[in-house]
């Protein structure tokens, strides 16, 4: 549990990591309007945020080190691997990669790209035919590229907590409510009766269960 030296001020790998996740967010959303580089930007500035304590200086670790110093005495909280707060706190007595918190975050993050990437390939193609996205994600929610930002945000969240990303975790997602509105009053004023047709059957963020869908179905 413990490591022999610090693991941080490891400034290039600050730089390398948020380099290459923000580089794969940008090649599944790639942002085109003002709105998408102001949600790019916010979701960038979390990573670097996050890869700059996950690597460079752990603030939310020197912040609370007293209080965990003084209950969790048998941990090293200068290592790498008590970075991973949860599993620490929660006991998790192995290599904290392989915790139950770790692999919850895996799982929210790869989720997240993986809707980014398939809200991107639908949302190319209507804007190419100048229709409206109503297929593969966006049958589900109306705007399954922010959930897909939030389930990133969350995961990383998940397996490495500090007091900079969930302080600005709430107002990112606050802020992905509020571009969400003024893209349907975009939308809307584009496609008219089309979107209100879509919008009154799709929920915005979280999606039907489908027997839920199925009985409505039936009912019409």
């Amino acid at each position: 549990m413990t490591d022999a030296a610090p693991a941080y001020g490891l400034w290039s790998l600050v730089i390398i990591n948020s380099a290459i996740f923000i580089f794969f967010a940008f090649s599944f959303f790639r942002p085109q309007t003002k709105r998408d580089w102001r949600s790019f930007g916010a979701f960038s500035a979390f990573l670097v945020a996050l890869f700059t304590e996950m690597y460079g200086f752990p603030l939310t670790i020197y912040f609370l080190s007293g209080w965990l110093q003084s209950n969790y005495p048998q941990v090293d909280w200068l290592s790498h691997d008590a970075g991973h707060l949860l599993e620490m706190l929660f006991g998790w007595q192995a290599n904290p990669h392989w915790g139950p918190f770790h692999i919850l975050s895996m799982l929210f993050i790869g989720a997240g790209f993986w809707l980014l990437a398939a809200a991107w390939r639908v949302l190319y193609n209507a804007q190419k035919r100048g229709t409206l996205a109503t297929e593969g994600p966006y049958a589900r929610v109306r705007h399954p590229q922010y959930i897909g930002f939030v389930l990133i945000m969350f995961g990383f969240l998940l397996q490495w907590p500090t007091i900079l990303t969930l302080l600005m975790f709430p107002v990112l997602v606050y802020m992905y409510l509020r571009l969400a509105r003024h893209e349907e009053k975009e939308v809307r004023a584009e496609f008219g009766a089309v979107y209100d047709r879509y919008a009154a059957r799709t929920p915005a963020f979280l999606p039907r269960l489908r027997f839920r869908d199925q009985d409505r179905v039936k009912r019409e």
